[in-house]
Parts: structure tokens; C-alpha cells; sequence
């Protein structure tokens, strides 16, 4: 059985939720190939230094810089989403057309399926969440994301089907894929499996690498490598656990621009002004990895996965956006968090609050966010709630499997 994973390009969340998906299809004895953009293929060479790799279409997302400006902005790039969207069927069906792929896996990839293969498609916003002043169109979304589930063959839900879960109504209303299967997966975290490696073996190294150009005038035949660095090398950057001092604070950048670069600039100013050892990591995987130190601040470009953890659990707290993936991964490392929510980005917001409210984290709106009210949160005692024990990953993924094989007989 050959599986193609594609994950959304809107920040390197998607990407990571998917590493516990992409270990359970190799268990299963499924070839895996990715395809993937730019912005996330470095982070997948280190976890996954064997799977080969395919360059998918980029929605190039840049969100408007301040958030009460998003309803304009999504009626101004609609045409552009849509056009994304065309290609990235195009992609998919070529993709399957070259390549026989048996699935499809669409991590919230709108357009990312086949006729010609089974494709799955995952999501945690059922309810596409809308703010107060524009509740009026949330009907409206749930009725479009419903329209996109009724393309898959089924729909996967990263979280606990027992109301709130981990997502509370953002997993647990809003849309459902008609009459296709629809089956919550449990909670998924890269950080689940620390003593795999998460890499298949004997799977060929190339790099596949199709512009949106390319394959849309249908050039099938280019290809070429863009991992010039050896693969046990970068197994490395998955491997290596560097033994880290104890810090007050570890935050963690992420998303898109320009809310990314707005947030690095905030907990720069903020964490000077803090007595104590911390640390920032600037999620960005596709730069060079470098280390260094401004005052009190130790800075990394990105971290191996074994080594963000660790620089997690010796944290007193962890600031970061308040994206689901990072919830999850935060709720498996048992960390104490504080969430300041990406400004136009009210998923977040709505998650951060339901967390807040619950005791589970902090939550700090982005325009409030300073030394100020870092201390007040310091003074909180909260913690994510421990992930239970689960097979339901594993039961979808053998339950796929099995489908396949019927189709095959």
C-alpha cells in the first residue's frame, strides 16, 4: 500500500501532528511518501530523513497585520485560496495518475483528494469559529468545510470523542462529511514516541520536487534532489538530546507572517526584563540551525524534536501561540503554558480562553502581552491535563489498510 501525507502550510502545526500519523501507516507496513512546501520540508528531512518527498502547491498564507482586519482579508484573497485550491486537486489527481498512491492523507488540505485513490482528510475545526461581530457567517463556514469533508472518503478528528476533549466545540460541532465516516483519532503529538526514530527503513532518499507551473502544464519529468546533506547526518538533528539547564521561561515562535515576526519582537522585549535563565525558539526549520545568546536570552533558530522536549519539561513555563498542535504537544509534555493567541486567528483565541477558564493555561491577549503580565501569570498554577492511553490512531489506520486490501481482492 503506497500513502501519500500532505499537511496545510498555515504554520508548521499541521506538519508536526502528522508524524504520529505517518509511524502509524509504516507499522502497518505502508510505503510513505510527503508531499510537501518549502517552509516544512527541513522539519520532515530531521524526523523522517527516508521518506521521500514531493513539492505540493503553497498557499503562501500572510496574514493581515492586525487581526480585526481578517473578514476583509478572507473576501480579498478569496480568489487566490481558490485558485490554490484548483491546484491542489490538479496535484493530487497527477500525483496519484504518476505514482499509483492507494491513499491520500489531507491534513487540512482543502482540495487534496482523488476518485482514483481513498482519501482521508483531518481536521479539528468542525466549527470554523467566527468572532462575535461576524457570528452571523459561522452557518456559512460550517456549510463550506462540510461541503469540502463530503469529497473525502472519510474524516479524521484529532482529539478524545468524549465532549470537551482537548478542542471543546471546535472538534466536538459544527460540520460532518454527510454520509461518509467520520472518527475521532485521539490526541496526536510528535513528542508520543520518544524512543522511535519514526523512520522507515530502506526507503529511497530522492527528493521529488513539482512546481505548481510544472505540473499544471504537465511537465512530469522533472525531478531533482534538494537534500544535499547526508541522511545520517540529519538523523541527527532528530536523535541528539542536548542536556539543558533549567529555565524560567521557554517560548516558542510559530505561525505566519507578519504575526510571527510581531511576536518574536514582543517576547524579546519581555524576557529581557525578567530575572532569570530563558530560552526562545524561533521555529524556523528551514533556516540554518544556529544557537546564541542576547543578555539573558538564549536563542535557537529551530530545535531537534528530542531536544525541544527536553527544553519543555526543564521549563517553569512555556509561552507560544495557541495553536491546537501546540496544545496537543503541550498536554504530552505536561507543561505549564501560557497562550497568547495569533491576532486574527480566533480558533486560537477561542481554544486559549476554553483552557484558561478550564485552569489548564494562561491565556494573554497578543496586544496585552508584556513583562508586566508575564509576571501576573507566573503566579497561576495551572497544567494541561495528561493525554490517556489510546488506540484509536492505530485502529483507523489498520481499519484504511484493510479497505485497501478488500479493494484489491
Amino acid at each position: 500500500m503506497k500513502v501519500l501525507v500532505a499537511p496545510l502550510d498555515w504554520g508548521l502545526g499541521h506538519a508536526t501532528r502528522c508524524v504520529p500519523v505517518i509511524r502509524e501507516f509504516l507499522r502497518a507496513g505502508a510505503e510513505v511518501e510527503l508531499a510537501v512546501v518549502k517552509a516544512n520540508a527541513n522539519f520532515f528531512r530531521e524526523v523522517f530523513p527516508d521518506l521521500r518527498q514531493r513539492l505540493a502547491p503553497s498557499y503562501n498564507i500572510v496574514y493581515p497585520k492586525h487581526g480585526y482586519n481578517m473578514a476583509l482579508w478572507l473576501l480579498k484573497n478569496s480568489m487566490h485560496l481558490n485558485a490554490v485550491m484548483r491546484y491542489e486537486h490538479h496535484f493530487a489527481e497527477e500525483m496519484v495518475e504518476r505514482h499509483g498512491y492507494d491513499v491520500l492523507f489531507s491534513d487540512n488540505r482543502f482540495a487534496f483528494y482523488s476518485k482514483k485513490a481513498y482519501s482521508i482528510y483531518m481536521t479539528h475545526q468542525r466549527r470554523i469559529a467566527f468572532p462575535r461581530a461576524f457570528a452571523a457567517f459561522e452557518r456559512i463556514g460550517v456549510m463550506w468545510h462540510a461541503n469540502i469533508m463530503r469529497k473525502f472518503d472519510e474524516v479524521w478528528v484529532p482529539d478524545m470523542e468524549i465532549f470537551p476533549g482537548y478542542a471543546g466545540s471546535l472538534s466536538h460541532s459544527g460540520a460532518t462529511p454527510g454520509d461518509k465516516p467520520m472518527r475521532y483519532v485521539g490526541v496526536l503529538s510528535r513528542f508520543s514516541e520518544m524512543g522511535g526514530d519514526g523512520n522507515a527503513p530502506n526507503l529511497e532518499r530522492d527528493v521529488d520536487l513539482m512546481s505548481v507551473s510544472e505540473f499544471m502544464a504537465h511537465s512530469a519529468s522533472v525531478e531533482w534532489n534538494v537534500a544535499s546533506e547526508p541522511s545520517e547526518n540529519r538523523a541527527l538533528g532528530m536523535r541528539s538530546t542536548v542536556m539543558f539547564p533549567a529555565y524560567k521561561v521557554v517560548a516558542v515562535v510559530s505561525g505566519v507572517e507578519p504575526a510571527r515576526t510581531q511576536f518574536e519582537l514582543q517576547l524579546r522585549e519581555a524576557l529581557l526584563k525578567i530575572p532569570g535563565r530563558h530560552m526562545m525558539i524561533l521555529g524556523k526549520p528551514s533556516a540554518e540551525q544556529k544557537t546564541w545568546t542576547e543578555g539573558n536570552i538564549e536563542f535557537h533558530t529551530h530545535l531537534a524534536t528530542n531536544d525541544f522536549a527536553e527544553a519543555v519539561k526543564r521549563a517553569d513555563f512555556v509561552v507560544s501561540r495557541g495553536g491546537y498542535s501546540t496544545v496537543m504537544d503541550m498536554a504530552e509534555l505536561g507543561a505549564k503554558c501560557i497562550f497568547v493567541p495569533t491576532p486574527g486567528q480566533f480558533e486560537q483565541i477561542v481554544l486559549a480562553h476554553d483552557l484558561s477558564k478550564a485552569g489548564y493555561a494562561v491565556e494573554i491577549p497578543a496586544d496585552e502581552l508584556s513583562a508586566e503580565t508575564l509576571a501576573n501569570a507566573f503566579e497561576k498554577s495551572v497544567k494541561m491535563p495528561k493525554v490517556e492511553e489510546q488506540n484509536l490512531l492505530h485502529d483507523a489506520v489498520y481499519d484504511v489498510v484493510r479497505k485497501i486490501k478488500e479493494r484489491s481482492i
